[in-house]
């Protein structure tokens, strides 16, 4: 008996020979996946690389004028080129770090915000966040950076990681605003959650100015 006659004796052999033949093409398309994965991540981490490369080279002595604009387009690029490339985060968060530095402080918080949302969560989201809040407190817009500062911290217990530097820069943009009440409350609060704070004379030494009467 030749194969077609198998089959015609057994119907539901074509099934099996079918399925191989799916699972084959799968298994074909999922080793070229993996293939073309590995090359992605290989040429997107030698592109980061060579933009951090670019970036430290901003700290040598006698760098090129148009250093920070070569590193700024590489990073730009690993962004554009390789936005599944799992170094994304780092790369967002460090263009916009370079941006802060220099002024661009719009630019610098849609870097920071890009980092923030492909981080997820973690230390390096939180990071964007404080970030984020900085550079609305460099545009004097501080309704915005306190809100930044206490997103970074919403949920979070007085132990957990950025809360004490959150708080204290949330403070600070409410007192930058105007919002005395506020700002008395959100240092009494970081003394009363974090009582061993290493910045707790700093904070007590803005609690006794904002406590002291103003002159009429």
């Amino acid at each position: 008996m030749n194969v077609l006659d198998r089959l015609r004796a057994h119907p539901w052999t074509r099934w099996v020979v079918l399925g191989l033949g799916i699972v084959i093409v799968v298994a074909l398309g999922w080793a070229g996946w993996a293939a073309w994965k590995s090359r992605y991540e290989s040429h997107g981490t030698v592109a980061f690389a060579q933009a951090r490369t670019l970036v430290a080279q901003l700290q040598t002595p006698g760098a090129a004028a148009d250093a920070r604009e070569r590193a700024d387009k590489a990073l730009q690029g690993v962004i554009a080129d390789y936005p599944r490339l799992s170094s994304v985060p780092q790369a967002a968060y460090l263009l916009g770090s370079l941006r802060f530095a220099a002024g661009q402080y719009p630019q610098a918080r849609s870097s920071f915000e890009l980092a923030r949302a492909k981080a997820g969560s973690g230390s390096l989201a939180a990071l964007a966040g404080l970030d984020i809040g900085y550079c609305w407190e460099a545009e004097k817009n501080y309704d915005a950076a306190e809100k930044a500062y206490l997103s970074v911290i919403s949920g979070a217990k007085p132990k957990d990681f950025l809360y004490e530097e959150a708080m204290v820069d949330a403070a600070r943009a409410q007192e930058l605003g105007g919002k005395r009440a506020a700002a008395v409350e959100t240092y009494q609060r970081l003394l009363k959650d974090l009582p061993d704070s290493r910045r707790a004379e700093e904070i007590r030494s803005r609690l006794a100015i904002l406590q002291t009467p103003a002159k009429p």
